[in-house]
């Protein structure tokens, strides 16, 4: 394979009734933001729409064929997956799309493909491995932080675990831009914790021991992201090239990966 040759990143998209032209039916949808930022991090986009019927046998197959998982937002994952009741604020479940995703998940995990998990991403993560969700915050934290006016995004601080992979890439703290009213209630085992809202809520997670995995609450693709997508796709390309032993980035990969992240971050202190 040349050397200029992206990696093939799979993205996943919603299952929604929408209207274009003449036509309202049901479509998978992806807002342009996450092909923009994959591609413009060096990544080639193949979307993975929902619909399955035998959604663990399809995951195995398509992502046979790509080189990295990224996880979309959209609406919350249904409480049932991990043991309560729907509340008042809850939306309606998307069975369908839940299925696909955890078995994506599950399959990404399982191989070693890079996974990067954005806002509900994040939140389906936690939940296949054993985790739970707060299902509205304003009822927890007493605030409307993290969504301040539904269909626009807000921005709050987040704080990055000293030493953590998050802080290698996104720096101790940075302003991301956020729009949800879920999030992690209970971590599921084998998570780590890595960046937290100032009122205490998990921002960021790593998988440690299964290669490069990470989710974050807020939305990387909307503004100041890239630093975050350049690291995916960096890892993909490691994942393409043969440097994930065993389901584990390899030290001399994750010091390539390292160095790489540093010399993005000078590029971009150059730019600014």
């Amino acid at each position: 394979m040349p050397a200029f040759a992206p990696p093939r990143i799979g993205i996943t998209t919603y299952r929604e009734s929408a209207s274009w032209g003449a036509w309202q039916q049901p479509a998978d949808l992806l807002s342009t933001e996450y092909a923009d930022a994959v591609r413009a991090a060096g990544g080639a986009v193949v979307l993975l729409p929902p619909g399955s019927s035998q959604a663990l046998g399809d995951a195995e197959a398509v992502l046979g064929g790509v080189h990295g998982l990224l996880v979309a937002g959209g609406a919350d994952v249904d409480p049932a997956r991990y043991g309560q009741s729907r509340q008042p604020n809850t939306d309606a479940p998307r069975t369908t799309r839940d299925e696909w995703e955890f078995a994506l998940i599950r399959t990404a995990i399982d191989a070693g493909i890079p996974l990067f998990g954005v806002c509900r991403g994040l939140q389906v993560l936690n939940v296949v491995l054993g985790g739970t969700l707060f299902q509205h915050l304003p009822d927890v934290v007493g605030t409307t932080l993290h969504c301040s006016a539904v269909g626009h995004f807000s921005s709050h601080r987040v704080r990055s675990a000293d030493e953590s992979y998050t802080a290698t890439v996104i720096g101790a703290q940075a302003d991301v831009p956020t729009h949800h009213h879920q999030a992690i209630d209970q971590l599921a085992p084998g998570l780590v914790a890595t960046a937290w809202a100032d009122d205490g809520i998990v921002e960021a997670v790593e998988l440690p021991g299964k290669g490069w995995v990470l989710g974050v609450q807020w939305h990387p693709e909307v503004d100041g992201g890239s630093a975050l997508f350049e690291a995916f796709v960096t890892a993909a390309v490691a994942y393409r090239d043969g440097v994930a032993v065993d389901g584990e980035v390899a030290p001399g990969a994750r010091a390539a990966l390292n160095a790489e992240l540093r010399r993005q971050a000078v590029r971009r202190s150059r730019q600014w």
